[in-house]
C-alpha cells in the first residue's frame, strides 16, 4: 500500500479539499479545514507519527491527514509493520486496541475518548470461555470488531474481506463445526457463502430449540449485530431499482442476509471501493455507513451515488479533524492493552493476517 501524499500550502490543501468535499460545502469551512489539515501534518513530521484512516471516517479527515486509508484487515497489515513512534488511529477502540497489540512498545492514539462500537460491546471473554465448555474441541473465529480480551480467548481473528477465507481454512483442517463471533448477520452471511448452518446459543448457555447443536457443517454463532448495517432492508433495494433502473446495489456483509441476496455485490469496504471503480452503471447505491459514500464519491465523480439511506455511525462520527490534531498536540486518548492479554490477542490476529 502506497503512503499517501498531500498538498503542503494552505491554497493547494484548500484546492484539494474543495475537490474532495461535497460541492455545497462552506468555502470559509475549507478553508479552516485546510489550515487544520496542514497543522496534523506538520506535526506528524516532527513526531515521527502517522494517521491511520479508516474507509468510514469524515471526508475532510479522510481526504487530508491519513498516511494510509483502508478497511481493518489493510490497516492491521500497516500497523504491523510500522516503523512510526506514534500512531494514531482514525477509527474505534478495537481498530487502536490492535495496532497497539501489533505493536507493543509504539504509542497509539485513539482522537476519540469512547470509540465505541455496538458489536465490540456484543461479546465479552467470558461469553466465550462458556461457548468453549459448550462446545468442546470447537475452533473460536472472532471479528476484528471485538476489544483485546475477546481477542486472547480466541483461536483466529477475521474481517469482513477475509472472514469467508478463514472459514474455509478451518474447514480445510477437518473441522465442521466453528464458533464465529458476534455479528449474527457475518455469521449468516459467510455460512451461506461456505455452505454451513447456523445455530444461536441462547444467552444462558442451552442452543435454540428450532436449531439442534448435531447438525454437520455448522456455525455457532452470536447475537451481535452492527447498529448501522442492521438498518438496511430489502424495501431500501426495492425503491433503488423502481426510482433508478440499472442501479447497482452494493452490501456490506454485516447486512442482513436477505439484504445480501438482494444486491449485486457483497464485499468488505475496500473490496466496495475497488467494485464501484469498475462497474459500467452510471449509478450505484452502497448499503453500509454513509461517510464512506461522500468518500467514495469523490473519487467516482462520473458515476452518480443513490441516497435513498444513508446511516451514520455515531462512534466513527466522534472520529474528527480537530480531535485528531488534539491527540498529536495533546498525546491523547493513548491506547494501552494488558501485557498478558496483549500476547495471546496477538497470536489470533497474526494468524487472521497470514490468511490474508
Amino acid at each position: 500500500m502506497t503512503k499517501l501524499q498531500y498538498p503542503d500550502t494552505l491554497a493547494d490543501m484548500e484546492a484539494h479539499l474543495r475537490a474532495k468535499l461535497p460541492p455545497d460545502t462552506d468555502h470559509d469551512l475549507i478553508r479552516q479545514r485546510a489550515g487544520v489539515a496542514l497543522e496534523v501534518n506538520r506535526l506528524k513530521q516532527e513526531k515521527n507519527a502517522i494517521v491511520l484512516g479508516h474507509n468510514y471516517m469524515a471526508p475532510s479527515l479522510y481526504h487530508s491527514v491519513p498516511d494510509y486509508t483502508g478497511d481493518s484487515l489493510g490497516l492491521s497489515r500497516i500497523a504491523a509493520r510500522s516503523d512510526a513512534d506514534i500512531i494514531v488511529f482514525g477509527g474505534v477502540r478495537f481498530m487502536a486496541e490492535t495496532a497497539k497489540i501489533l505493536n507493543p512498545d509504539r504509542t497509539v492514539l485513539l482522537p476519540s475518548p469512547k470509540g465505541g462500537c455496538s458489536l465490540a460491546e456484543a461479546i465479552t471473554a467470558q461469553d466465550i470461555r462458556e461457548l468453549r465448555e459448550q462446545y468442546p474441541d470447537t475452533p473460536v473465529v472472532s471479528y476484528v470488531n471485538t476489544y483485546a480480551d475477546v481477542k486472547a480467548e480466541t483461536d483466529i481473528c477475521c474481517t469482513s474481506s477475509n472472514a469467508a477465507a478463514v472459514v474455509r481454512h478451518l474447514q480445510q483442517q477437518g473441522h465442521d463445526r466453528i464458533i464465529f463471533l458476534p455479528d449474527e448477520f457475518l455469521a449468516r452471511n459467510v455460512a451461506a457463502e461456505t455452505g454451513m448452518a447456523v445455530i444461536l446459543p441462547q444467552r444462558h448457555g442451552r442452543a435454540d430449540a428450532q436449531d439442534p447443536p448435531n447438525l454437520q457443517r455448522v456455525i455457532v454463532g452470536w447475537h451481535g449485530r452492527c447498529e448501522v448495517h442492521e438498518k438496511f432492508t430489502t424495501d431500501d433495494i426495492a425503491r433503488a431499482r423502481q426510482q433508478y433502473p440499472g442501479v447497482v446495489v452494493l452490501a456490506h456483509p454485516e447486512c442482513p442476509p436477505e439484504v445480501v441476496a438482494a444486491s449485486d455485490f457483497s464485499g468488505s469496504t475496500t473490496a466496495m471501493i475497488s467494485h464501484v471503480r469498475k462497474i459500467e452503471s452510471d449509478s450505484y447505491l452502497l448499503l453500509t455507513e454513509c461517510a464512506m459514500g461522500d468518500n467514495i464519491a469523490a473519487e467516482n465523480p462520473g458515476k452518480e451515488m443513490v441516497r435513498l439511506c444513508s446511516i451514520r455511525c455515531p462512534h466513527m462520527n466522534e472520529v474528527t479533524l480537530d480531535e485528531t490534531l488534539a491527540a498529536l498536540q495533546l498525546g491523547q486518548f493513548e491506547v494501552h492493552v494488558d501485557p498478558d492479554i496483549a500476547l495471546r490477542a496477538r497470536a489470533s490476529l497474526e494468524r487472521m493476517i497470514e490468511i490474508g
